[in-house]
């Protein structure tokens, strides 16, 4: 398989653990007879299990042709663990891809397992030129970090490369996290209650002191980084924290006189956010980044996630700015 450069210095390096991978042939899965695990082969089109190779898994995603584009711009994020598996070339992989799924949840979103079922889903391995299955491979900013890594991995050798990976992502400063997928929903036509985590940055963003809403979300995000929703109430109130007594027109000129300028740039573009001019907020970053080169593009680059977490990762217009972002900067 053809592999582009990683962009980011210091690639994670995890070819002795691949290598180690790949001189031992996968593990069968428990009760397989006659060339299929107990329960038969998969037929094509369907998932293993009832819920998939993801099962309950809140930090993993069964992938097919509809939201394989979607789950590859996610590693803009964080890092995406693809895993390609089959029952019927590989009896036993499944459960591989099961395991991926159950040490990703220990990560708390550090990484997405995205688990593709190659019988169900050939276009995706013929698209990617997987040479053989059990097959993993980690994506971040779309481009492969370490090369594929062929074999299934017992759940302890998992867990020691997603640590290694999260170790050295976070002393490179990548921070990002995935929103976990799973989560009950509330009952219709009622309001969930307030988390009482939160209580005390609403009450401080209802009191108007910015700086202490933005200390206390800091709080609980350096508790739990995990936390989406602490993430994303400390993303909006920084953007009220920057905007705070800010002219808008003289904004507005400052950013026409200078179109590269990132402070300018940035600046219109949280009074857009609070303005309700979602799109052209995210627009106007997206177009500096394609412009600009580093360090200017990193800041408008990391400036507009920030944007994106105050919005919500989930919402349309974040995910339309995630795929303007990804062609802006491949």
């Amino acid at each position: 398989m053809s592999q582009q450069p990683f962009s980011r210095p210091g690639a994670v390096d995890l070819s002795g653990l691949a290598r180690s991978a790949s001189s031992r042939p996968p593990a069968p899965a428990a009760g397989a007879a006659g060339g299929h695990g107990a329960a038969g082969p998969v037929a094509p089109g369907a998932a293993p299990g009832a819920g998939g190779a993801a099962g309950a898994s809140s930090y993993a995603v069964d992938v097919d042709q509809a939201n394989f584009q979607q789950v590859l711009q996610e590693s803009m994020t964080a890092p995406v663990v693809l895993v390609f598996f089959s029952a019927q070339q590989a009896p036993g992989s499944e459960q591989f891809a099961t395991d991926v799924a159950a040490v990703a949840q220990e990560q708390e979103g550090r990484l997405l397992a995205a688990l593709v079922d190659v019988d169900a889903s050939p276009e995706i391995a013929q698209a990617m030129q997987i040479p053989q299955v059990p097959l993993m491979m980690v994506i971040l900013d779309g481009r492969p970090v370490t090369q594929p890594i062929p074999g299934a991995l017992s759940a302890d050798e998992l867990r020691t490369l997603f640590g290694q990976l999260a170790q050295q992502l976070t002393a490179q400063g990548i921070t990002g996290r995935h929103q976990p997928r799973h989560g009950a929903p509330a009952e219709e036509g009622t309001e969930p209650p307030l988390d009482p985590r939160y209580a005390p940055a609403q009450a401080a963003l209802e009191a108007g002191d910015i700086d202490a809403a933005v200390a206390e979300y800091q709080k609980l995000v350096d508790a739990n980084p995990a936390d989406a929703e602490a993430a994303g109430g400390l993303a909006m109130a920084k953007v009220l924290q920057r905007t705070l007594g800010v002219d808008l027109n003289a904004a507005r000129a400052a950013a026409a006189d200078a179109p590269d300028d990132v402070d300018a740039q940035t600046l219109v573009a949280d009074l857009d956010l609070l303005g309700g001019h979602v799109e052209d907020a995210f627009n106007r970053l997206v177009a500096l980044v394609a412009r600009s080169s580093d360090p200017e593009r990193t800041r408008a680059r990391d400036h507009l996630l920030g944007l994106f977490a105050a919005v919500g990762n989930d919402d349309p217009r974040v995910l339309a700015g995630r795929r303007n972002l990804a062609s802006a900067l491949f």
